[in-house]
């Protein structure tokens, strides 16, 4: 079933009551008419209480007796109150397409209280039209029992809706957007050898207007403000406590899963955190290599395309040969309404996300994060390290720098699996790659999927390198 437009809902919106937000909606007097007494049916008020929670996984509506995503029975002519209220703090609504009945938004400090009659017998679904949140769960069944009242009477016991949201316009890039694109200079040093130990990692999830390309803007969802999240380093037999805390201007529950995890889901299980809370988890580096982490809250696709996805590299006990760079890349797919290149804010698409037909493909969040806003610059002669994954959701990356072989590859970041003289290796989403290559010749070396149609979609970054040519290894023209 199709989401109603705003517009739509304006339009529909002529059996809405909203108490709290205007005053109480009266019926209209019944009109006189033929058919009005003869089919007007017994009318009573019937109340229930919804509040939002996690159950199993899924978003749901739960009532006042525990019952997740209740089937709501009523009859024809009755009044329908329901009080609704975040349990866990997320932002939500309420919606029925057929009945025209719309919620304002409502969280932990938002209650509302909706008060329509029902005029129509049948079964209508109820849902939670925040993106994502229909898709994991939150829908349910209003039932009504009897004879549907004719079209004069039920337009004469309609309230008048005081209530009816505009239509969202095509807004302009939002103008307190700011750069989220990770450094990919900014990693934490090589560490020095060391006896186990514990080390305490904090992590906060922002919700934050961002730039994804020349004046358009996309709204994150973040660790740390930026994209990827951090990257964290570790030795195998560390032991990590993570707190992760969300923002108190989040809109949403968020969550960390950590491949590098055993147990807990990853941790997801045990750090599904309401907004303006926080949870911590414990766990042991049991693996060595390079292992992305990523928000586990549903609609999980969703949290990761919109940026929360990073990477924790575990060492192992002896460490990484030493080299002169190292560089942290990560790319993701990203799913807008309209196309690359629109100007304005863009609007996560949900039907292309789960059609897997993204707008954008990116390098650490942006277009232009790897050329414009940030550099990448190395010397002729040095050796250089990228500790390079795929966010996703979705799609596979073909990693390739034109104009330079890799000299090593960890294969999928298992550090017991190195191959030598690698034009181009695959990454899945949800997988990791590190790769080492000595620069022989200056130059701008390009950074893409080689999935080449995706450079046109974000998908490049450039690698300067400065200095004199090592003899014969290339130049331009005939010997």
């Amino acid at each position: 079933m199709k989401q109603l437009s705003l517009n739509a809902l304006s339009l529909a919106l002529c059996a809405l009551t909203l108490a709290g937000t205007a005053p109480e909606l009266q019926a209209a007097p019944n009109q006189a008419h033929p058919a009005a007494s003869a089919a007007k049916a017994p009318q009573a008020v019937k109340r229930f209480v919804l509040h939002t929670n996690v159950v199993d996984g899924k978003m749901v509506y739960v009532d006042d007796k525990g019952v997740a995503n209740p089937t709501l029975n009523v009859a024809v002519g009755d009044t329908v109150e329901i009080e609704l209220f975040s349990g866990e703090g997320a932002e939500h609504d309420f919606m029925i397409d057929e009945l025209g009945v719309a919620s304002p938004k409502f969280s932990a400090t938002q209650k509302q209280k909706l008060r329509f009659q029902v005029t129509q017998a049948g079964e209508f679904q109820y849902y939670c039209s925040i993106p994502g949140h229909r898709q994991v769960g939150m829908f349910g069944t209003l039932k009504v029992s009897g004879e549907s009242l004719p079209a004069a009477t039920a337009s004469s016991n309609a309230a008048v809706a005081l209530y009816a949201p505009a239509a969202t316009p095509l807004r302009a890039a939002d103008p307190a957007a700011v750069d989220i694109a990770a450094d990919p200079n900014k990693l934490p040093a090589p560490m020095a050898a060391h006896a186990p130990r514990v080390q305490k990692v904090r992590l906060e999830t922002v919700e934050l207007p961002g730039k994804l390309d020349d004046d358009t803007s996309f709204t994150y969802w973040t660790f740390n403000r930026q994209v990827p999240g951090p990257m964290l380093r570790a030795r195998i037999g560390d032991t990590i406590e993570l707190t992760l805390a969300n923002s108190k201007d989040s809109k949403a529950i968020h969550s960390i899963d950590l491949h590098a995890v055993t147990g807990g889901h990853g941790g997801g299980a045990d750090t599904q955190v309401a907004p303006g809370q926080e949870k911590t988890i414990t766990f042991k580096a049991l693996h060595a290599g390079l292992f992305v982490y990523h928000c586990a809250t549903p609609l999980v696709p969703q949290h990761i395309a919109a940026g929360m996805y990073g990477m924790i590299l575990v060492e192992p006990e002896q460490g990484l040969p030493k080299v002169d760079r190292e560089f942290y890349v990560m790319q993701g797919d990203m799913y807008t309404q309209r196309p690359i290149g629109a100007k304005g804010h863009q609007e996560v698409d949900l039907q292309k996300m789960s059609d897997e037909l993204p707008s954008y493909y990116v390098f650490n969040g942006a277009v232009g994060a790897l050329s414009k806003t940030h550099k990448m610059q190395a010397k002729v002669g040095e050796t250089v390290r990228i500790y390079f994954g795929v966010g996703g959701p979705n799609k596979v990356s073909s990693f390739h720098v034109i104009g330079e072989v890799f000299d090593k590859v960890y294969s999928e970041a298992a550090l017991n699996t190195i191959k030598h003289s690698v034009q181009t290796t695959m990454v899945a989403p949800g997988g990791a790659t590190i790769v080492e290559l000595k620069m022989d010749h200056p130059g701008s070396y390009l950074l893409v999927d080689h999935a080449l149609s995706r450079t046109g979609k974000g998908a490049v970054g450039v690698l300067e390198v400065t200095g004199d040519s090592t003899p014969g290894v290339y130049h331009s023209g005939a010997l």
